[in-house]
């Protein structure tokens, strides 16, 4: 999968824009303001449909405006997809594949497969589960659409059996029948989401620690990602009926795979608490290396890749590997964004690759 041509109208800070990239490195160099990660995110905006670092559609017009554009020509299997997204306010998000709107947004999910690895992904490691759930989702849901379909299907009898919680409590009533229906339902999308999470770290959890091992050949690091969830223990069923006083105190669904959660650990312990910041930042990195070989592995093709901004926060050691993984042909098509133009220019002339600068001095 390459992307070869993009085209922006109002979107965020950049009016009228107009790319032609390589096929294998992109560099968006110049200072902070010019549209840098606005590209990024327009990229990864074909991919998953919103965008990464601001998924309302309305804050992604440019001020002033009254809707945005996005148009990109990917090459996949030697043939051109067109793919565009467009949104005015007030009206739908429309998504385009070669002329034709999706009926479903979510039909689109998974067919670019993408990785993005930025400085915001540290609140994988020091925010809640909620960010980890979505790190497990947004890879599960590029690769199997009854996921993505399971998912949206859960959240949205979740967010109407809470109302029904919250309606008994009101209304100082209760109707086990009617919650009997929700419950059901959502323990048919849980189990679903269940089987595909723990699938997943099965897998990923070996491929983690490959990374790792090979950006800090440290044998006293012992690193590992564990999946967390009830439902190891119980079934949907037993637990929405354990949790039901709970539920009707809380007015809101207590137990769930919505609570499900990855643990970081190094050495047994809680990453996020006893880490250094040197050993958070490596963490990071083999956590989205880990994730783009598990893409590649399971959807039979290289995913494109985004590098927002990571040159400045990463030391000698950690670029390296980065190079090295370049430089054996790992990975595919990559776009990075970086202030430093002389410093990008040694980097990616490191990994004896194709690549196209891209400087931008202005909005």
């Amino acid at each position: 999968m390459r992307l070869k041509s993009l085209e922006l109208i109002n979107y965020k800070n950049i009016e009228i824009g107009r790319f032609s990239f390589d096929h294998t490195i992109n560099c968006f160099v110049g200072p902070n303001g010019v549209g840098k990660t606005t590209l990024l995110d327009s990229i990864y905006h074909l991919a998953f449909t919103k965008a990464y670092f601001n998924p309302l559609s309305t804050q992604n017009i440019k001020h002033g405006q009254e809707f945005f554009a996005i148009e990109g020509v990917f090459d996949r299997n030697q043939t051109d997809e067109h793919i565009y997204i467009g949104f005015k306010k007030g009206a739908k998000k429309i998504v385009k594949r070669n002329g034709k709107i999706y009926e479903r947004i979510s039909d689109h999910i998974g067919f670019i497969p993408l990785v993005i690895i930025s400085p915001t992904d540290r609140d994988l490691i020091l925010e809640g589960s909620e960010v980890r759930r979505k790190f497990m989702d947004s890879i599960l849901a590029q690769l199997y659409p009854n996921y993505l379909e399971a998912l949206l299907n859960y959240n949205r009898v979740l967010a109407q059996r809470n109302a029904l919680l919250k309606y008994f409590a009101s209304n100082h009533t209760f109707d086990e029948q009617t919650l009997s229906v929700y419950n059901e339902q959502l323990a048919g999308s849980a189990q679903i989401i269940y089987q595909k999470r723990n699938a997943f770290n099965e897998k990923f959890a070996d491929l983690f620690k490959e990374q790792y091992q090979a950006i800090c050949p440290n044998e006293s690091e012992k690193v590992s990602v564990t999946y967390q969830s009830a439902l190891h223990l119980h079934d949907m069923p037993e637990l929405l009926e354990q949790s039901l006083s709970n539920d009707r105190l809380a007015q809101y669904t207590t137990e769930g795979i919505h609570k499900d959660d990855l643990h970081f650990e190094l050495n047994t312990h809680l990453v996020k608490r006893f880490g250094s910041q040197g050993q958070q930042k490596t963490f990071l990195i083999a956590l989205k290396f880990a994730q783009y070989e598990y893409l590649k592995d399971l959807c039979g093709e290289k995913p494109i890749v985004l590098l927002d901004d990571i040159f400045d926060k990463l030391d000698d050691q950690r670029v390296q590997r980065l190079v090295a993984l370049v430089k054996n042909g790992t990975f595919g098509q990559i776009f990075i964004s970086d202030t430093s133009k002389e410093r990008t220019e040694l980097v990616v002339k490191q990994t004896e690759q194709s690549y196209q600068m891209i400087p931008l001095d202005h909005a």
